[in-house]
Order: structure tokens, then C-alpha cells, then sequence
């Protein structure tokens, strides 16, 4: 591995006009597809193998034209003080916003709150019911803006009016949180490298990879049924592992011209050696992404293969453009330890001798390593103790900021009809194979009036053949509550004695209901998901460093800063501790979708920095060094590098905690946590401990096994003999033959 990769990086620099050209013309490519391609709404969402999805694809064929997943809108009017909603003007009002709502294109239905018997028993606050035949992800902003321009027209009448429902959806932006994110990368890469053109290297490679990978997402949307969710995870995961990557590359390099080798041997060498280390945090990070196929959502799946397409890309232009971008730097970048004449004079260090922060820290844990490990391993685990209370569940418009017309609107409804009324249940009565279908209607309506938390249920509502039907649900709790959970299951629970009695078979769907199956099968697929991305993962690092524990050592660190990380969301947003410094309006569950997504983004960066750091101690010890010794050199080589490269992750992810989006806002805070766990307290602290503490144990592997891996020299052991050769052939000649 490294002797291949040593070549492909000297031929890059020696062929840096045809590199840069190839990557140019890939870019151009991918931009010309995307612009040229049709648009593409959302992916669609379905969740198959759920009651919620069953019941949906039931609707779909005995209610044609119902558009069961379509998107709805909830508008709700409030009437001035002292007034009614039933009073002349404002129930004209009213109507004139209805047939507003049914002209638009993908209006399915309006319902009239005067006919609908939609208004509050105090009259002073009722709604209207707008369905769409498209789901909202998919919904035209021409939609939503007549949607918005109905309820405008009445305040301007003097109403109180908002919003509700998923029609006003759509992908949280995230363009500045990335801006700010390359700014604070900027200022780190600078600080790390001394040199404005050596930390614009990896800036512009990054963005390089990410424009490739997110124009050909946009390219294929159509075909593959991408949305721009799809493209949203690969952007932020892209630019993270791509600024990652060439940053080793760099690092490395700047190392090897310090030692004093030539630039084009530097080059090699760091695509040798560090390159080695970037294909393998990249392979560990695309198995974690393309590992979300195991929780069966289609749209995850989707996400998790284009997000791991565009890691590959941003290795191969670390592996590749790096090099050639190096080359055309020529004397322009420093050695190590010399900054440029605009950052530093251009003078070497002061004190050449002096050891940096990195073998200042390692020495210290070598000397300590029981203590530091007790305390890293006390501290993650306290931090991981909430994580024993987690409650799982999706976002609804109740957990929206007070400022958004939905949340306003959640809280009209609550006000003038109960909590529950926002999460009804729709309970879909399958009588097809019932001899008496209008009693199996009536059957599972009063099973349901009988249960516990239940408000309203409305009467059976047939399809043309009198074979299925719907019934409406209210329960009494609010969506995100445990008793609104409790009778989604209490009604599934009567479906066997259902139809058992009249061979009619019982499903419960619903928003609620869907929020709750897909809590469900993200929480049963978190197991699997983590066996097999661990136990992959733990295969990969047995190759790379021929060792047992080093790489077990690895996985349970990352268990243990997930579980912290894990646990400081649920302090903050489910227990409401630093709620007000978060900008936390509204606790509650934990979206169901954040561990999944934590361990999968995680793995792959906490991957990334094992793999980094641990290879130069390996690479330290396979030349000769003791174990101790070896991890000082380690981090004298790796640690600065490492560091700047978790806190570009943790300015990058803390970008998102400024959102109003409270799912966006979660995502941000739990992943900068996380990397901030991984980085500094599992790889700065346990990982040099525990190696200090198993010595030469740490780097043992059986015999067997040995001869059985595949020898893929991370540590760059076969460039030294290769190094040696030269020496006896200053031309190079046999090298460049074997070439």
C-alpha cells in the first residue's frame, strides 16, 4: 500500500498539469450535468415493513385519489377580543380564505370549519383543513406561498391567523452554517501551518470534492430519486473529511521536507505514509455510511451511499491533487516549524530543540497513564449517565420555536380544542375478507371509545366498495407524549381480538403513528447498525495496525464518547439543563433519528483520527522505537495536526446549534460534543494511556493471523528500503524503472 501510494504521489507531482487538468474536467462535468438536469423535488418518504406505511399503501389502493401521504395544512383563525368566530364578518371572513385555499393546483380539499364542525365550543377559535395530493417535502413553493397569502389576507381582516402541518416544510438551510465553518477552518489552518497558501490547499480541495459529489447528486436526483436532504449530508460530511484528509497530506509532507528531503520524494513519501492513513479513515468512513442501509429506510439508505461517494472522492483528491497542488507550490511551502515571510519572517524557530505541546502532553500521560486514564474513563462516564433516561421521538410543531406561525398555530388548537387534537390517529378498518363489514366498523370504533386517553372517535367512514374505512382518532395527550405512544399500541394490541371475532383487519396510521414506527425501527436497527459498522471497522484496523487491542481499544473509546455525547443531548434537550444558553425553547424526546446518525458521522471522523495518530506510533515502533517512546513520537508528529483538525469539526457542527430548526440545532450540538469527547479526551488521553500501560502487548498479533493479513504497510516500512536503494543509486534509475 504505501510503496503504491509513494508512487502515485511522485507521479502526480512530476504530472501536475495532466492531474489538475483530469480534476478540472471532472468538476466542469459534474457542474454541466447538474445544470442540465431536470428538478428534482425530495426524495419520497416511505418507511416499509411499518403498520403506519402499510396502512398508507392500504389507503392508496381502496381510496384512489385520497393521496394518503399528501401534505396538510391546518389554518387557524381566532377571533378578536369580545368576539365569536360565528359573528357576520368574520365568518365571512373565513369563507373567503377557504375558496382562496381551493385554488391552488395540488389542493386535494378544503374543508369549511362552519360545515366541518370545526370551530372551539367557546367560538372563539376555529380551523381549517387543507390536504395536498403531494407529500410536503414535495410541495411547490408556488403552493406554499397561496397557502401563506390566504391566511396573510385574513389578519389583514382583523383575525388572529396561523399555520400548521407539514405543507409549510421544507430543508432547513444551511448555506451560512458552512461559511462559517470554512471561515474558523481558515483561521485553524493558517495558525497550524504558519503559511496562507498551505492552508488554502486543503480549503480548496475540499470544496473541489464537495462540488463534485454535490452536483452529481444533483445530477442523478431525478433518476435516483435524491432530494436535497441527500445533498445536505454529503456537503457537510465532504467538507469535513476533505479538509481532514489533505490536511494529514500536508502535514506530512511539510514533515518530510523538514527532515530534508527533495520536494518530489516529500510528496511521495507523505502520499506514502499519510496517504495510507487517509484511504483507511476513508474506507472506515464510507462502511459507517453506507452502513445505514441496515435500518431499511430508503431515504437513509440514499443518503448514506451519496454521502460515502463523496468521502471517496475527497480521498482520491488528497491521494492525487494534493500532491500536484504541491507541486506547483514549489519553495513556496515551508518545512515544518518555518512560517512564511507574511505569517512569521520566514525564519526558522527560535528554539529548534524545544519539544512541542504534543510530546509535552504525551510525556506527561507515558509518566501518568493510570491517572489519566481513570479520569478520562470517570468523566465519560459521567457525562454518559443521562444517556441511561433516553426517550426517543420525532420533532412535531410543538417543539418548533414560539416565534414560528406553526408552533403558534399548534398552540391555538391546543388552547381551543386539547393537546391531542394536533396528532390525531387515523385507525384504517381493512373488512375486505369480513362477512359483515359495517359491524366490524362499529366493532373497532367502540373498542377504541373504551380505551384509556381517548377524546373523541369519529364514526366509520367507508371507501365506494364498503370495504374499508377510516376512523379519526383524538387522543387526549399531546403527539410527543408517552400516552399518545401507550394508544397507538393499546389500539394495535385490540387488532388480534378484532379480527379474530370478524376477520377485519385493524391498522393505525397517521403522522403520529409514523412518528412513532419510525422511532421504533431506528431504535431496533441501532444494534445491528453498530455491530456490523464496528465489527467491519475492527476488521480494517486489525490490517492496518496488526494488532488486537489497539484496534478494540478504538472501538470501545468510540462507544464511550458516543454514550457521553448521547448523554449531554439528553441534559440539554431533553432535561432542559443550558436550555437558555442553547436557545432551547422546547424540551422533549430525543429525535429518534440522532444516535443512528451520531454513530455513522461519528465513527467515520473518530476513525479518522485513530487512524491518523496511532499509524505514526506504529510507524515509530516498526523502526525501532520502544512503546513508550513511540507514542511520544506520535504525538509530536500528529497531535497538532489532529487537534486543529477536530476543532475545524467542532467550529463547523457548533455552526448548526444557531439554528432555529430544533432537529438542525440537536444535530449540530450532539456531533460537536461528540468530536470534541473523541478527539480530546479519547485520543489525546485514553489512547496514549492505554498504549503506555500494554507496552509492547498492544502491537501483538497471533502468528496465524499474521500470515493470514494481507500486508499493507501503513507505517511506510517499505519506502525505508526503498530510501536505502537510492542511496547506492543516486539517479534513481532502478526505482524509476521498477515505476
Amino acid at each position: 500500500m504505501a510503496t503504491f501510494l509513494y508512487r502515485l504521489g511522485r507521479l502526480a507531482f512530476r504530472r501536475r498539469h495532466f492531474v489538475a487538468l483530469i480534476w478540472v474536467a471532472l468538476l466542469t462535468l459534474a457542474g454541466v450535468g447538474a445544470a442540465s438536469a431536470p428538478a428534482a423535488g425530495n426524495s419520497s418518504f416511505s418507511i416499509p415493513g411499518t403498520e403506519a406505511q402499510k396502512a398508507f399503501d392500504l389507503l392508496e389502493q381502496r381510496f384512489p385519489g385520497m393521496s394518503a401521504d399528501g401534505a396538510t395544512a391546518r389554518v387557524v383563525f381566532k377571533a378578536p377580543s369580545g368576539e365569536k368566530m360565528t359573528g357576520k364578518d368574520n365568518r365571512k371572513t373565513v369563507r373567503h380564505a377557504v375558496a382562496e385555499l381551493r385554488d391552488g393546483s395540488e389542493v386535494v380539499s378544503v374543508t369549511d370549519p362552519y360545515t366541518a364542525h370545526a370551530v372551539s365550543k367557546d367560538g372563539t377559535i376555529a380551523y381549517a383543513s387543507v390536504k395536498y395530493e403531494v407529500s410536503g417535502m414535495e410541495l411547490e413553493d408556488s403552493s406554499r406561498d397561496a397557502l401563506k397569502a390566504a391566511a396573510q389576507d385574513a389578519r389583514d381582516a382583523g383575525l388572529t391567523v396561523e399555520v400548521g402541518g407539514d405543507a409549510l416544510n421544507t430543508a432547513p438551510e444551511t448555506g451560512s452554517s458552512e461559511v462559517i465553518g470554512l471561515a474558523v477552518a481558515a483561521v485553524v489552518l493558517v495558525i497550524t501551518f504558519g503559511s496562507l497558501l498551505a492552508a488554502g490547499f486543503p480549503l480548496l480541495t475540499a470544496v473541489i470534492g464537495v462540488g463534485i459529489g454535490v452536483s452529481t447528486i444533483t445530477a442523478l436526483a431525478s433518476a435516483l430519486d435524491l432530494g436535497t436532504t441527500t445533498s445536505t449530508l454529503a456537503s457537510m460530511i465532504g467538507l469535513a473529511v476533505g479538509i481532514d484528509y489533505a490536511l494529514f497530506i500536508v502535514s506530512r509532507y511539510r514533515s518530510e521536507l523538514a527532515e530534508g528531503r527533495e520536494r518530489e520524494e516529500a510528496a511521495g513519501r507523505a502520499v506514502g505514509t499519510a496517504g495510507s492513513a487517509v484511504v483507511f479513515a476513508g474506507l472506515t468512513v464510507v462502511i459507517a455510511l453506507v452502513g445505514l442501509s441496515v435500518v431499511n429506510i430508503p431515504m437513509l439508505t440514499k443518503m448514506g451511499v451519496a454521502a460515502a461517494g463523496t468521502v471517496a472522492v475527497a480521498v482520491l483528491i488528497a491521494l492525487t491533487l494534493i500532491p500536484a497542488l504541491l507541486g506547483y507550490a514549489g519553495r513556496r511551502i515551508r518545512p515544518a516549524g518555518q512560517k512564511s515571510r507574511l505569517l512569521g519572517g520566514g525564519r526558522a524557530p527560535r528554539k529548534p530543540g524545544r519539544p512541542n505541546m504534543g510530546t509535552r502532553w504525551a510525556s506527561f500521560v507515558v509518566r501518568r497513564p493510570v491517572a489519566v486514564l481513570l479520569l478520562g474513563v470517570i468523566g465519560l462516564g459521567a457525562a454518559a449517565v443521562p444517556a441511561a433516561s433516553l426517550e426517543l421521538g420525532l420533532p412535531d410543531d410543538g417543539s418548533q420555536p414560539v416565534s414560528t406561525t406553526q408552533r403558534r398555530a399548534y398552540d391555538l388548537l391546543s388552547e381551543g380544542f386539547g393537546p391531542g387534537f394536533n396528532g390525531p390517529l387515523m385507525v384504517v378498518v381493512d373488512a375486505k375478507d369480513s362477512k359483515h363489514p359495517k359491524a366490524a366498523f362499529t366493532r373497532v370504533g367502540d373498542e377504541i371509545k373504551g380505551l384509556k386517553d381517548v377524546v373523541t372517535v369519529t364514526p366509520a367512514a367507508p371507501n365506494k366498495a364498503g370495504d374499508t374505512a377510516t376512523i379519526t382518532v383524538v387522543p387526549d395527550s399531546k403527539p410527543s407524549s408517552v400516552s399518545t405512544e401507550d394508544l397507538v399500541h393499546a389500539i394495535r394490541g385490540k387488532g388480534a381480538g378484532i379480527t379474530a371475532a370478524t376477520d377485519a383487519k385493524v391498522l393505525v396510521t397517521g403522522s403520529t403513528a409514523m412518528n412513532i414506527d419510525v422511532s421504533q425501527k431506528l431504535n431496533d436497527a441501532l444494534v445491528p447498525y453498530l455491530a456490523l459498522v464496528v465489527g467491519l471497522a475492527f476488521l480494517l484496523l486489525i490490517v492496518v495496525f496488526r494488532s488486537i487491542l489497539v484496534p478494540l481499544k478504538a472501538a470501545l473509546g468510540f462507544l464511550l464518547s458516543v454514550l457521553a455525547a448521547l448523554g449531554a443531548v439528553v441534559a440539554v434537550f431533553q432535561w432542559g439543563w443550558l436550555s437558555g444558553l442553547m436557545n432551547v425553547e422546547q424540551t422533549g424526546p430525543v429525535m429518534s433519528m440522532m444516535p443512528i446518525f451520531m454513530v455513522g458521522v461519528v465513527f467515520g471522523l473518530a476513525m479518522d483520527y485513530e487512524v491518523f495518530l496511532v499509524t505514526r506510533m506504529r510507524e515509530a515502533y516498526v523502526h525501532g522505537e520502544k512503546p513508550a517512546q513511540a507514542v511520544v513520537t506520535g504525538f509530536r508528529h500528529g497531535a497538532r495536526v489532529v487537534t486543529a483538525a477536530a476543532v475545524i469539526m467542532i467550529a463547523v457542527f457548533s455552526g448548526f446549534i444557531g439554528s432555529s430548526e430544533a432537529m438542525v440545532k440537536m444535530i449540530g450540538f450532539g456531533l460537536a460534543v461528540a468530536v470534541l469527547f473523541d478527539a480530546f479526551v479519547v485520543r489525546m488521553a485514553i489512547v496514549p494511556a492505554v498504549l503506555a500501560l500494554l507496552g509492547r502487548r498492544a502491537w501483538w498479533l497471533p502468528k496465524w493471523l499474521d500470515r493470514a493479513l494481507p500486508n499493507v504497510d501503513v507505517e511506510g516500512e517499505g519506502l525505508r528500503t526503498a530510501g536505502d536503494r537510492r542511496d547506492a543509486d543516486p539517479d534513481g534509475q532502478r526505482e524509476l524503472a521498477r515505476v
